[in-house]
């Protein structure tokens, strides 16, 4: 009895070695798997879009969208200097718009990351700004629904034109738009009348109908922009047509 009872002490010791053992084994095995990731992980070059997102035409670009919240709570209270304030930090951004991109030209840095970042940056505080003009009164709220519609149909042409590997410029009709949209939205930013050297002396300009005249100027160009390019749009569907029944 004393002997089979010995026996059994021995085994069940045994088991309990090799169960203890064979936890430790599936431990060890774990830590190093995760010492083997954390290895990988650290030696594992950047990714191409890591890479590109790093240089200063991307930063300019982070730079203005990051401008946005400063330039709303700026412009929230409509406080006349607060508002002269608002209308420096958009005229700031719009400056970084075009330093950043003739910099990514310049130094051949036109990147992915950039090329969806830009154009975001620019309708995120155009946008801000125009819906902050509304709530403000001091542009009718009919005029921001066109012209935040047509970036959404252009966008939406653009976005078709591509997938069908066409390639559309943008006429001079789009560029007036922006420059006289941008110039609009600055001018209805200081909104208030105050003195302006201009060439022959001091004159108190009303800088909300200055504003008002070229967001309605700015809003016929945009109309006008958006046909072009539909009409372009539809031009390169048809020439590729044509030239697809030819080759067949």
């Amino acid at each position: 009895m004393t002997t089979e009872r010995e026996t059994k002490q021995k085994l069940q010791h045994e088991a309990r070695l090799k169960k203890r053992e064979e936890k430790q084994r599936r431990k060890d095995e774990k830590v190093a798997r995760k010492e083997a990731k954390k290895v990988a992980r650290r030696d594992r070059p950047p990714s191409v879009l890591l890479q590109e997102f790093w240089n200063l035409p991307n930063m300019l670009t982070l730079a203005r969208i990051f401008m946005i919240p400063l330039f709303v709570w700026l412009l929230y209270d409509g406080d006349p200097w607060f508002s002269v304030m608002a209308a420096s930090v958009f005229t700031i951004a719009a400056i970084t718009d075009v330093v950043d991109g003739f910099l990514a030209r310049r130094w051949n840095m036109i990147t992915v990351t950039g090329k969806l970042l830009d154009p975001m940056a620019d309708k995120l505080i155009v946008a801000a700004a125009l819906i902050m003009m509304v709530r403000l009164g001091r542009v009718p709220a009919w005029i921001v629904i066109i012209l935040l519609s047509r970036e959404f149909i252009v966008n939406g042409l653009r976005q078709v034109a591509a997938s069908e590997g066409l390639v559309i410029a943008a006429g001079q009709e789009g560029k007036w738009k922006t420059a006289l949209q941008l110039a609009g939205i600055i001018a209805l930013c200081v909104h208030y009348t105050h003195p302006v050297f201009l060439l022959v002396g001091w004159w108190d300009v009303n800088f909300n109908v200055v504003g008002k005249v070229l967001i309605y100027l700015s809003t016929i160009f945009s109309a006008q922009s958006a046909a072009a390019y539909f009409q372009a749009f539809l031009a390169r569907l048809g020439q590729r047509g044509q030239t697809e029944q030819k080759s067949a």
